[in-house]
This record gives structure tokens, C-alpha cells and sequence, in this order.
């Protein structure tokens, strides 16, 4: 595909047509290429992803790691799909169909690279307080800072943490906790 279709707009029925090796995510039906992530990116992800599988194991909540589509409004237009870097469901209805996640995540996680920080941070911000996301979090491996959203009343309250932060809470994980130092680690 080339870049000339991040100008038209599209829903998940062209998505669905666009070839394997290819990654685009769709926000309100326009399209946006995916870059392949840095070695920084990947560790500061895997790192968060293992900490959110140990907390997990035998409890209902399953952690999933990009790329898996989301489609957020599927039950609408159907016009916004989106590869979070990692991403937690509770609702065991929204993964049956076992090819991607209908409906909003409880927990979307991006981690941060530098051509994408605006677009994490604030477009993908107002996408995700609008589906419904309860927890969205900005993490930034180059400053080592986390931004928490949490989805209050439909819009979200943010909370800055730091590297030296050692138990960062899940808002919607009840109990879990999340070690920025061991994240941030060799960065």
C-alpha cells in the first residue's frame, strides 16, 4: 500500500483486504502506517508485557502484545482499528472471534517512539477516552516517564511517574503494580 491512501478514508472491510506485511492502523477511518519498532522500544514492551503476564496468570484478564487489531467501534462505523503495543481485555466476549479484539480494551499501553509521540499522545489519547478505554498509558523510554490516563466520568485524568517509581498501580488490575525501574533498566 502506498502512502497516498493515508489521504482517502477506509473501514475494517478494506483493512481486511490490505496485505499481511503490511501494517496500518485506521483512526476514524483515516489510515496510518506502522513503523517497525527500535530495540528500546522492544525491551521497554516486553518488559511491561512479562510484568502484566506474571500478575495475570490463572485470573480471568488476558495481555496481549502488537500486533493484534482492535477494532474499537465495530458495533458503528467500524472505521478505527488499532495495534496498541500492549493491551489487556477482561471481557471474554470481546477475543471470541479469535482474529482480533472487538470493543475497547480495558488497558492500551503505547510505548513511545520519537516519529509517533505526538500521535500516541494526543490522537490516540482523544480515540481511546472516546471508545472507552478505562486505562491508557503513554510510556517514553527516551525521558524513562509513564503517563497513566484513567477514564473518569468520560474523560481522562492524567499521572505522571518516573523511572525511580517502583510500584506503579493498574487502576483496573486490582493489586497490580508495575516496577518502572526494572522497565527503564539498562535504557
Amino acid at each position: 500500500m502506498d502512502a497516498s491512501r493515508e489521504e482517502e478514508r477506509y473501514t475494517y472491510a478494506d483493512y481486511c483486504t490490505w496485505p499481511d506485511d503490511e501494517r496500518w492502523e485506521l483512526i476514524n477511518g483515516f489510515a496510518y502506517a506502522k513503523a517497525a519498532p527500535s530495540v528500546e522500544h522492544q525491551s521497554t514492551l516486553l518488559e511491561l508485557a512479562g510484568q502484566l503476564r506474571d500478575f495475570l496468570k490463572g485470573r480471568p484478564c488476558k495481555v496481549f502484545v502488537a500486533p493484534l487489531a482492535v477494532r474499537l467501534n465495530a458495533d458503528a462505523e467500524d472505521d478505527s482499528i488499532v495495534e496498541p503495543d500492549i493491551l489487556v481485555v477482561c471481557d471474554k466476549s470481546k477475543i471470541e472471534d479469535g482474529k482480533c479484539v472487538i470493543g475497547a480494551p480495558d488497558l492500551v499501553i503505547e510505548v513511545l517512539s520519537p516519529s509517533k509521540a505526538k500521535h500516541d499522545k494526543v490522537i490516540k489519547r482523544k480515540l481511546y477516552q472516546r471508545a472507552g478505554v478505562r486505562e491508557y498509558w503513554v510510556v517514553d523510554p527516551d525521558d524513562k516517564i509513564l503517563m497513566v490516563n484513567i477514564l473518569r466520568d468520560g474523560k481522562y485524568l492524567g499521572v505522571l511517574y518516573f523511572e525511580d517509581d517502583s510500584a506503579v498501580p493498574v487502576s483496573v488490575l486490582d493489586g497490580c503494580t508495575i516496577n518502572l525501574v526494572d522497565v527503564f533498566e539498562g535504557l
